[in-house]
């Protein structure tokens, strides 16, 4: 049997996926911090259920809606979640394909915060460049 938190972080990657911005308040605190590493257009720390929101708006609107993340695996326990996920998009005629981790903290079901690792932090950022 799957950790609750495994399961809402499942359900929080289902409606990233789906588009459904307006849905994922449901699985980001309101005073959260997303933390996305690197020099390139998408880098820097995001505070507060807005910000992280226009930032994923951000996300889809540079790669024209085909940011697309294939999870492999997700872990969790009571204050933490680890999620292994291959991040895939187009910009600009030229493609990304990077393993990476976010590692995550929750409280209360939802993310307090997050930062993500890309495998190769060169390749992401020439492509968010």
């Amino acid at each position: 049997m799957a950790h609750p938190n495994e399961d809402r972080i499942r359900q929080a990657l289902g409606v990233f996926a789906s588009g459904d911005l307006g849905t994922m308040g449901d699985f980001i605190a309101e005073d959260a911090v997303w933390h996305s590493g690197g020099h390139n257009v998408l880098s820097g720390d995001f505070t507060g259920l807005n910000d992280i929101l226009a930032q994923f708006g951000r996300v889809f609107q540079e790669t024209n809606g085909t940011f697309r993340l294939d999870v492999h695996d997700v872990l969790a326990n009571d204050t933490h979640g680890v999620v292994l996920a291959t991040s895939n998009a187009e910009r600009n005629g030229r493609t990304l394909h990077d393993n990476g981790v976010q590692v995550v903290h929750l409280r209360d079901g939802k993310l307090t915060e997050s930062w993500l690792h890309p495998e190769d932090q060169k390749a992401v950022d020439e492509f968010f460049s």
